[in-house]
């Protein structure tokens, strides 16, 4: 019986080496093509720009953007990094959350520094929850507004970002 010839037995000299010549001379072309023996990329050509947000994606970044506040200020930003060309209300309500959040989770990093003095360490220490506690319930009441699709003001909140 005779045996099966498959492609990639010509690389282990079970037939003709011309497949073998061919291979090599392919990867040397692509070095010299590419320079110094790098390997070319998989996509070569312009980027697509990114598809707009659906009515339902803009309102569910839109509502991250403000539960992240429970975290910082760090969530919104990327958000409204990522997203805001993409859908109008993620844009509106990640710089709305990103202003509210920048300003109290810089002063709980400090109250936090603070905390660690040994006198007064513990009323800085109470200061910093107190921050926290407040940036968490302000954006979960944001989150639940905007996830209804209603867009959501807070009450105190410095428009750094316009």
């Amino acid at each position: 019986m005779p045996a099966t010839q498959y492609p990639w037995s010509t690389l282990h000299g079970g037939g003709s080496t011309t497949a073998a010549k061919e291979l090599t001379l392919s990867n040397t072309a692509d070095r010299q093509h590419h320079g110094r023996g790098e390997s070319p990329s998989a996509f070569e050509g312009t980027p697509a720009n990114a598809l707009p947000l659906t009515a339902s994606e803009d309102r569910q970044y839109a509502t991250l953007a403000h539960f992240g506040g429970i975290l910082g200020f760090v969530p919104a930003l990327l958000i409204f990094l990522i997203f805001k060309n993409r859908g109008p209300f993620t844009a509106q309500e990640s710089k709305e959350a990103l202003n509210f959040t920048l300003p109290p989770t810089i002063l709980a990093l400090a109250a936090w520094l603070l905390s660690m003095l040994p006198v007064i360490g513990g009323a800085f220490a109470v200061v910093n929850a107190l921050i926290w506690l407040t940036i968490t319930v302000f954006s979960v009441n944001a989150g639940i507004q905007v996830n209804r699709g209603r867009p959501y003001r807070y009450p105190l909140n410095l428009r750094l970002i316009r």
